[in-house]
């Protein structure tokens, strides 16, 4: 290959990379409208924050839970296809939204859409892995897209909220999964791209050539995949018990203690902010003061929204350090600084607007910053060939154990004030501080 065509992306690398971008944005646009449209839900059915924090805790416990079985289905049916399943589903989960009418309905609403949503991430990434030739620019595309999503998603609602009712704009973010689906749908790329055009033959770097030998040539024809249909399950707990070293196991708890403080945090922030916000609508004269549009405008979503842009910056310094020091030592300062961040937040936001939007900010971006430091982590405590498993686990750990920390924030809100609730979430960076100082010495890196 010349070195024209290793800088460049070619056009299949092209057309797979803007699939997996926007159907990336998409799930992260839909993950963190939620939060949004959880403010109108505490008033519109008068549910406690600890019921409400539950029902939505269940929907994305199934976004991480699902991760490890969708990994399974990808392996036997490819990603475009479950990658549409995804699609469609999320765009039908709002949509069944629209109809909630009541906290019952709301849950299973958010079931489906957790159900859907986890088959993305073991989808996605496999069709980059397999179909992208230029790997590292493919990836670095889709997290930048996947950041978008997120710093978009609430804005959107929050402007839609702004001229419609909740129903409605529930409704009319189906359309997001709708354009998704139909550039998908019009796209065309090989999936096993970068696989075929290895320099091996074929078969990619890191296989294992040993499968070879399970073809059955006294029966005439029991195929590879047979074989590896049949040795599934084994080789799953085979591969998961080889994984599970010292190391990799205190890593994945430590991938825990990020999911819940980033779940227990952000669920409830929106409503969280709108304790310390100002009346800006007021104070500037944006609107009528007895216009509906003032009467629904809330300055603490986009606040909320303007947090999660900061968060990007976090992403591209969290990415950058972990070429510079070691992971578990950016971990732990990470984690420190976010278990002080916590304790004080509360104090700083009632000094005023501008402590406030200082506070939030560095939240923001601590919280974000912790993600490419626990991604690289994973990568040098788990083997090469055992990397789709990892973070399989790791998906299982942020998005499925991590859903908890709706619930648990819930609860401590029902029980307690805004100020005890962060000061009892920042017990989790905290563990998670001291658990990357013993990873650290625990010494038995693989990556």
């Amino acid at each position: 290959m010349s070195t024209a065509q290793t800088d460049r992306m070619s056009d299949n690398d092209r057309s797979i990379t803007g699939f997996v971008m926007i159907s990336h944005a998409v799930v992260h646009t839909y993950e963190l409208s939620i939060p949004i449209l959880m403010v109108i839900w505490l008033t519109e059915f008068s549910v406690s924050t600890a019921i409400l924090g539950t029902a939505v805790a269940v929907g994305y416990g199934l976004f991480g839970i699902g991760a490890l079985p969708a990994g399974i289905l990808v392996d036997r049916f490819g990603s475009r296809e479950l990658v549409l399943v995804c699609l469609a589903g999320m765009g039908g989960s709002f949509l069944l939204l629209s109809a909630a009418q009541g906290i019952v309905s709301i849950t299973l609403a958010l079931c489906v859409w957790g159900i859907a949503a986890s088959i993305y991430h073991p989808a996605g990434l496999s069709l980059i892995s397999t179909g992208v030739e230029q790997r590292g620019t493919g990836f670095a595309y889709h997290g930048m897209a996947g950041n978008f999503g997120i710093a978009f998603g609430p804005l959107l609602t929050a402007i839609l909220l702004l001229f419609f009712d909740w129903r409605l704009v529930t409704a009319i973010l189906v359309v997001p999964a709708g354009l998704a689906i139909l550039y998908a749908v019009t796209a065309s790329f090989d999936e096993k791209a970068a696989v075929e055009t290895q320099p091996d033959g074929g078969r990619e770097s890191g296989v294992d050539d040993d499968t070879d030998s399970d073809v059955d040539t006294d029966t005439g024809g029991t195929t590879d995949e047979q074989a590896d249909g049949q040795m599934s399950l084994s080789r799953f707990l085979s591969d998961s018990r080889a994984l599970f070293t010292l190391g990799f196991t205190v890593a994945m708890v430590v991938v825990m203690m990020n999911g819940l403080f980033y779940r227990g945090t952000l669920t409830f922030l929106p409503d969280v902010l709108s304790d310390f916000m100002p009346d800006v609508a007021e104070q500037l004269q944006l609107f009528d003061p007895d216009s509906p549009m003032a009467e629904e405008f809330d300055p603490a979503s986009y606040l909320y929204a303007g947090l999660l842009m900061v968060g990007m910056a976090g992403q591209y310094v969290g990415g950058k350090l972990t070429d510079r020091i070691r992971t578990e030592t950016g971990l732990a300062i990470i984690f420190g600084s976010l278990a002080v961040v916590a304790v004080l937040f509360v104090p700083v936001a009632e000094a005023g607007l501008v402590p406030l939007l200082i506070i939030g900010s560095v939240l923001g971006f601590l919280l974000f910053s912790l993600q490419p430091m626990y991604q690289a982590t994973i990568a040098e405590y788990s083997p090469p060939g055992e990397r789709g498993l990892s973070y399989g686990y790791t998906y299982l750990g942020v998005f499925g154990v991590g859903a908890a920390g709706a619930a648990i924030a819930g609860f401590l809100l029902s029980i307690g004030t805004v100020w005890q609730t962060f000061a009892a979430l920042a017990v989790f960076p905290l563990l998670g501080a001291t658990l990357a100082i013993v990873l650290r010495r625990t010494g038995d890196r693989r990556g």
